[in-house]
């Protein structure tokens, strides 16, 4: 399959607001057959963790850690899914990867993007 492409992410504060978007690349299965989307994120020494997951409903499950902070969307017509990360701590620093759902439970897993807080 082809690959998502993640962008946004960068270094802030602790406090800040960073926004991360993926967009399924053009020809990619999961525009023509989608079934939601998640976001994972993995620190330095530690396994990967699932932050949220969203279903074409709309239906919402976050990390509790990242409850009332974060937010994810889903862009249907761009074939894209968003997340909103407001009031950072410096425990959110994590490479974060985004999985496009497809059809089947096919992960397409994005490059990630590094997400760098400080205190």
């Amino acid at each position: 399959q082809l690959q998502p492409v993640e962008s946004g992410g960068g270094s802030v504060q602790a406090g800040g607001s960073l926004r991360l978007s993926c967009a399924a690349s053009p020809g990619s299965r999961y525009i023509y057959c989608k079934s939601g989307a998640k976001w994972y994120r993995q620190a330095p020494g530690k396994e990967r963790e699932q932050v949220s997951s969203i279903d074409l409903r709309g239906g919402v499950e976050y990390l509790d850690s990242v409850k009332g902070r974060f937010t994810t969307a889903l862009d249907n017509a761009k074939s894209a899914v968003s997340l909103q990360m407001n009031t950072l701590r410096h425990e959110d620093t994590a490479m974060y990867y985004c999985a496009l759902v497809e059809c089947g439970g096919i992960y397409d897993w994005g490059q990630g993007i590094q997400v760098t807080v400080s205190s």
